[in-house]
């Protein structure tokens, strides 16, 4: 179905875009020295939760972590001493949202070698962010070894903290990434730009949203998009999260 955003912008609705990671137990992704997600088949006396051992139903118990099992979006509760719920602050997003591919810089971080999106890949493409409310980045290279990817240990690309000014710029509320973290993996703690992007402690930023370890594949074209960002309710300062986009052509 063709849904009109404007009198010359629209979507089709059945082109959807699936940019999230599932939670598969067998060869997803793991990050923060996690093990594996897990499915059990529930067993008692009377009961077994498998109809190929004689049971009824399927019936399973799962065990994952948002962070680190699957793509999942987070509020402010996820740094903050009372944890707000991402359920009671964001249950559907809808709006704009522009996606970007960027090549990492390398530089040289105390004598080891770091892999970092900073302020200057947005030079040429900050025109293509004005007037979106989200902002999707996709690093380079790109594959399906993202789905699966152990980031644990690997030192994985993160964001330098300047890029908040672009960001707090263009009133860019929600951020999808195709990585575990904005932060750098082993930075003490001080999780720098989560703590800037909400404001936290001084200014908190409710609205804000990130998300992460997003994967985008190639054949979807850097440009503007209608984000549907779906998150799953549970009541945590993170979710598991299903952002689905949709190509915004216009009539000609």
């Amino acid at each position: 179905m063709r849904l009109y955003l404007t009198k010359e912008d629209y979507i089709e609705t059945d082109d959807a875009l699936d940019i999230s990671i599932p939670v598969n137990f067998e060869k997803g992704v793991t990050a923060w020295y996690l093990d594996k997600s897990k499915s059990e088949i529930v067993r008692s006396d009377k009961f077994v939760g498998a109809i190929s051992e004689g049971g009824a139903v399927n019936f399973r118990d799962i065990y994952f972590n948002p962070h680190a099992h699957c793509t999942h979006t987070e509020c402010c509760g996820h740094i903050t001493p009372d944890v707000h719920s991402i359920n009671q602050q964001h249950q559907s997003i809808v709006c704009k949202a522009a996606l970007c591919t960027i090549k990492p810089k390398e530089i040289l971080v105390d004598e080891s070698s770091d892999f970092v999106i900073t302020l200057d890949h947005f030079s040429n493409i900050e025109d293509d962010i004005k007037g979106h409310e989200a902002l999707i980045i996709r690093t380079s290279p790109n594959s399906e070894k993202k789905l699966s990817k152990e980031y644990s240990g690997t030192n994985p690309v993160y964001f330098d903290i300047n890029v908040l000014e672009l960001l707090n710029k263009h009133e860019i509320k929600h951020l999808i990434i195709d990585l575990p973290s904005v932060d750098k993996e082993q930075d003490g703690g001080l999780l720098s730009f989560h703590h800037k992007f909400w404001g936290i402690p001084n200014n908190p930023i409710m609205d804000r949203t990130i998300t992460e370890l997003a994967y985008i594949s190639n054949d979807i074209q850097d440009g503007s998009y209608l984000l549907n960002l779906q998150i799953a309710p549970f009541e945590n300062d993170a979710s598991p999260s299903r952002p689905i986009l949709y190509k915004i052509r216009r009539a000609v």
